[in-house]
């Protein structure tokens, strides 16, 4: 009960937290969003204003010879209509005559107002307007015409200013909103203060009559005066205050159920121990014990139980943002935290669709390619498929390097379809992993070449006992990089294959199953013993001695005549050589066996006897019981005789 205690103040903390963040955070963002719209719109202005003051410029002189040309129109307008409501009814001349100049003005006038239009027009795609701006930030209309000395900016600026004073008025009456005529506009008037005049460049620039556009404005203004009071009123605000509190205590009870279930699912997992979890093997290997599989799973419980209490809480501020209208600007800004960058994932992937069919159509394709020359490496090993000049043995490792070689070709076409491809970065992080891996891995790169060249050469196939440099023993494993050797003491010799290619290899087991391998060892015996019965003990040392074949028969060679002994060469065919040292401790013991049995004295290499009195030199077990070894001669000479 006190962990759940703990953990419900944990959570209110939590939630009081992140909350009262969020609240002082919106405040802090109002206040630095307020300073930089500020300084925004400022900055804004002054760059609009610089791009437009030569387009406007140009405008305004020309609108200024426009405008001074209808102010001489209308004095003489005005002149000629009182000159001819001065004359008299039997003067028609002069008044046909006055009538025409008025005619003439009416011309001008309309002629004045096309070739503003043109002006304007023109402008369109260049000039940009100055926004009105409503309580909540928002734009109401453009303004791009300047009136007597107010420049756009400035009309703007001071219409916003105004409309804001209207909505801090109590008891706003929309009835009191009004348009006046004057001489040369329309004035929006709220009592007795003017919000704003609606001339005939303002018409045109909206490419309305002065007097529609002028009642739209009005219509704006009043909707907006009376939208903004309605929101801000003593009621409204109850209401939205209302609806927070219960936002925030749905949030509240969401985070402390949360946190049940997470207790409850982290109870469930920890009563499963040696039950349903019984942890991870693979074979013999226990990845993870049952106890480190619960650790894991309750941990990822607790950081579940965060990630939805961390959305619960994001999901909530946009929601109590949205409630108060000066604040529905944050609310949008936060979801599209979420929602814009799911919307570009989400078109990335669709405008990404046709290169992913394209690349796994490649895919495929190459699949087959490679299911193909599978085939075809099984067929050659099993001995279905024969080619001139191709070994079995090079069947695998041919298919190997040929897959290697498809798959880089594939990764090749595949390249220009994967996303990112042909940006710069993409192409310099390739470069650069492709030259650490050459530089990198040079000594292995000689290695693999190096297995290569004697998968051709066929120097030896696994199982074949062979020599390489002073070692010697069975192959038991040929990879790319190096021959693995198992030597008579079973000891494991690791040899780089560069190392291999280097040295001098003897291959004992290549002929040995045709021609059989000649197993030699080399004795001397001393001249008094006859070279005939020499050949007979080796030859019949040789067919006793297991593993040695009796066909071809086996031979003595005789390689030196040393100064005390002559030296004998025993060879002898076996098709075991792989047990070569057994057979040559077998052949020695028959050696001496065979030599002892026939009396053949074992002098060497520097065993030197005097057969004067001397016992033989043969183990005891072969000296016939009557042996006596023989006197010394001793022979007397008289000097006399002599």
């Amino acid at each position: 009960m006190t962990n759940i205690k703990i953990n419900m103040f944990r959570s209110k903390v939590l939630l009081i937290f992140i909350l009262c963040l969020g609240y002082s955070t919106v405040l802090f963002s109002q206040e630095k969003i307020a300073d930089e719209t500020v300084t925004t719109v400022d900055s804004s202005f002054a760059i609009i204003d610089s791009i437009n003051s030569t387009i406007l410029n140009t405008y305004n002189a020309k609108i200024a010879l426009i405008e001074k040309q209808r102010v001489e129109d209308s004095i003489k307008k005005v002149e000629l209509e009182k000159e001819l409501t001065s004359l008299k009814t039997t003067d028609n001349l002069k008044k046909e005559e006055l009538l025409q100049q008025l005619n003439e003005l009416n011309e001008h006038e309309s002629n004045r107002i096309a070739q503003k239009k043109a002006e304007i027009d023109a402008l369109r795609s260049t000039a940009k307007g100055y926004p009105v701006k409503g309580f909540f930030n928002e734009d109401l209309f453009l303004i791009y015409t300047k009136l007597g000395s107010f420049s756009a900016i400035d009309r703007a600026n001071a219409i916003s200013e105004r409309i804001a004073k209207i909505g801090n008025h109590f008891g706003f009456d929309s009835t009191q909103m009004k348009v006046v005529s004057t001489e040369s506009a329309l004035d929006i008037e709220y009592g007795d203060q003017i919000i704003m005049s609606v001339t005939e460049s303002d018409a045109i620039w909206n490419s309305v009559s002065k007097e529609a556009l002028a009642q739209q404005y009005k219509e704006q203004i009043t909707s907006e005066v009376t939208k903004y009071q309605a929101e801000t009123s003593w009621t409204t605000l109850s209401k939205e205050i209302g609806l927070a509190i219960l936002v925030i205590i749905v949030v509240y009870f969401l985070i402390k159920y949360v946190g049940r279930v997470s207790r409850w699912s982290e109870g469930k997992i920890r009563a499963q121990v040696n039950i349903r979890i019984k942890g991870i093997k693979i074979k013999n290997y226990t990845l993870w014990d049952a106890q480190q599989q619960v650790n894991v799973l309750v941990s990822a419980n607790k950081f579940l139980k965060w990630l939805i209490n961390i959305l619960i809480v994001y999901i909530a501020l946009p929601v109590l943002f949205t409630i108060f209208p000066w604040t529905k600007d944050f609310s949008e800004t936060l979801f599209g935290y979420i929602l814009n960058p799911v919307k570009k994932i989400a078109v990335g992937i669709w405008e990404y669709l046709p290169n992913l069919i394209t690349i796994i159509v490649i895919v495929i394709v190459f699949r087959y390619v490679i299911k193909g020359l599978r085939f075809l490496k099984n067929e050659i090993e099993a001995g279905h498929l024969e080619l001139n000049g191709f070994y079995k043995d090079w069947a695998n490792p041919t298919y190997q390097i040929v897959k290697v070689l498809v798959f880089a070709f594939m990764v090749v076409v595949i390249f220009p379809y994967l996303p990112g491809s042909d940006s710069h970065i993409f192409q310099g992080v390739s470069v650069f992993l492709g030259f650490l891996f050459t530089f990198g891995s040079a000594g292995s790169l000689s290695n693999i070449v190096a297995g290569l060249v004697l998968t051709y050469m066929r120097l030896f196939k696994i199982g074949d006992r062979v020599k390489i440099g002073e070692v010697i023993g069975d192959v038991i494993e040929k990879s790319m990089l190096v021959t693995r050797i198992r030597t008579v003491k079973n000891e494991i010799i690791s040899i780089p294959n560069s190392t291999v290619m280097n040295s001098h290899t003897v291959n004992y087991s290549s002929d040995a199953p045709d021609k059989g391998l000649i197993i030699h060892t080399t004795l001397t015996i001393g001249y008094d013993v006859a070279w005939q019965d020499v050949y007979q003990a080796f030859i019949d040392a040789a067919l006793r001695t297991d593993l040695l074949l009796k066909e071809p028969k086996p031979f003595v060679l005789q390689t030196s005549l040393d100064d005390f002994y002559v030296s004998y060469q025993l060879n002898a065919y076996t098709r075991d050589p792989n047990k070569q040292a057994k057979i040559y401790s077998d052949l020695h013991q028959n050696i001496q066996d065979v030599c002892n049995e026939r009396g053949i004295e074992i002098l060497s290499p520097h065993y030197r006897a005097a057969r004067d009195g001397n016992h033989i030199a043969v183990p005891s077990k072969y000296i016939p019981k009557d042996y006596k070894a023989p006197s010394f001669g001793i022979k007397i000479e008289d000097k006399n005789d002599h």
